[in-house]
């Protein structure tokens, strides 16, 4: 059933989502998803991951979104918003069996439970943690947090051990806060700071000092313009590419597999595919 959607607060469509994943070395699209345009991108992660068409392993995968035949999908290729899944990939060997893979993509793919999950799986996930932000103060990235010794240090460095809530584990710093000459720029609430300790906090804390790293973003940065260029591809002309051209989430996956199809055609000509004596080789 087609719904309403969002690529950012104020930018809306109406009707489906379609999703890919691609391969930044050959530059092919591995698989395709739709979706309701409300879905969550995470949510179709394990099918773009696990039935892939290359050997190699997959490194873009990204969104483009499809509407209704008569409503205009904004299908953006955002790199830091809808870029989905940027190489990611997952491939199927001959007996079915999963591979693992280094998953790019951005912050539609970085929710703990996506990350703690995908890497229980054996993938390495690439992909871009949004800052926390806090109107009212410092940010939670300016916490010090230790899930190992269960401790939270603030920007004052005063360290509380976390403790359980009723719903959440929750760091309270109020004790120190009376006192503390960083008050005023870390919280305004009359009992002092308390920071929320994610269900998958470890996975978060990991995944953002990683992309801290120069050599994590250097390797980001280098298959970000191929799975740019793809989507560009598949975007060209609006009329199957931005919005749909039937209606129904089945048939608009048949159109999004043929058009994937003939894009993935032209690309292999331009890399030299040849019939071979053994059936066809690339040169």
């Amino acid at each position: 059933m087609a719904a309403a959607g969002h690529k950012s607060r104020a930018r809306t469509f109406d009707g489906y989502k379609s999703h890919l994943s691609i391969d930044p070395d050959d530059e092919l699209i591995t698989e395709v998803a739709i979706t309701a345009a409300n879905a969550a991108d995470r949510e179709v992660i394990d099918e773009l991951l696990g039935n892939p068409a290359t050997d190699t392993t997959v490194h873009a995968a990204t969104d483009v979104n499809a509407t209704d035949a008569d409503a205009d999908a904004d299908a953006d290729a955002d790199a830091d918003a809808d870029e989905t899944i940027t190489d990611h990939d997952g491939h199927v060997n001959a007996v079915s069996e999963p591979k693992e893979f280094e998953v790019y993509g951005d912050s539609a793919y970085a929710d703990g439970a996506t990350l703690d999950e995908q890497t229980q799986r054996g993938h390495d996930m690439r992909v871009k943690v949004p800052p926390v932000r806090n109107a009212n103060g410092y940010s939670k990235d300016r916490f010090g947090i230790d899930m190992t010794a269960g401790t939270a240090t603030c920007p004052a460095e005063h360290t509380v051990a976390i403790s359980t809530g009723r719903r959440q584990q929750v760091a309270r710093f109020g004790a120190f806060c009376k006192a503390c000459p960083l008050r005023a720029q870390c919280t305004k609430a009359r009992h002092g700071r308390v920071i929320t300790i994610h269900a998958h906090e470890a996975a978060l804390q990991h995944a953002k000092a990683r992309q801290c790293d120069p050599a994590w973003q250097q390797d980001y940065r280098t298959y970000r313009p191929s799975v740019e260029r793809k989507i560009s591809h598949f975007t060209r002309r609006p009329w199957g590419g931005r919005k749909a051209r039937c209606r129904g989430q089945k048939r608009i996956l048949t159109d999004i597999l043929a058009r994937a199809g003939a894009i993935n055609l032209a690309r292999l000509a331009t890399l030299g595919l040849h019939p071979h004596a053994k059936g066809w080789a690339i040169a």
